[in-house]
């Protein structure tokens, strides 16, 4: 159930940064609302996940996982570059992750 609830606070989370691109620095009205919204229900959502998993993992799972999609998104959808450092950055987060769950971050 943890990894489920971590799932749901990712997507939260990717939804609102993906929405705050949109809402022009809080200058349009619903862009902004589902900013707030998306980040209100990432935390809660993290709150409930770190009853069952360690914060280490957790956070490691939720900031890598976030910050890799946000960046696939970026790309694919935004107009951003995909540049050899950015494809090497997010290889890094995706092994930084996968050390810390095996390294015994439970």
């Amino acid at each position: 159930m943890g990894y489920a609830l971590l799932a749901g606070a990712i997507a939260a989370e990717v939804v609102g940064t993906t929405a705050m691109k949109y809402s022009e620095g809080f200058t349009r009205l619903w862009p902004s609302v589902v900013t707030v919204a998306g980040y209100l229900v990432a935390f809660a959502l993290l709150a409930q996940t770190l009853k069952t998993l360690s914060i280490g993992t957790a956070y490691a799972v939720w900031s890598g996982v976030g910050t890799a999609a946000i960046a696939v998104i970026g790309t694919m959808f935004l107009g951003e570059g995909l540049t050899a450092a950015k494809v090497g950055g997010i290889a890094l987060i995706i092994a930084g992750v996968v050390v810390l769950n095996l390294g015994g971050a439970h």
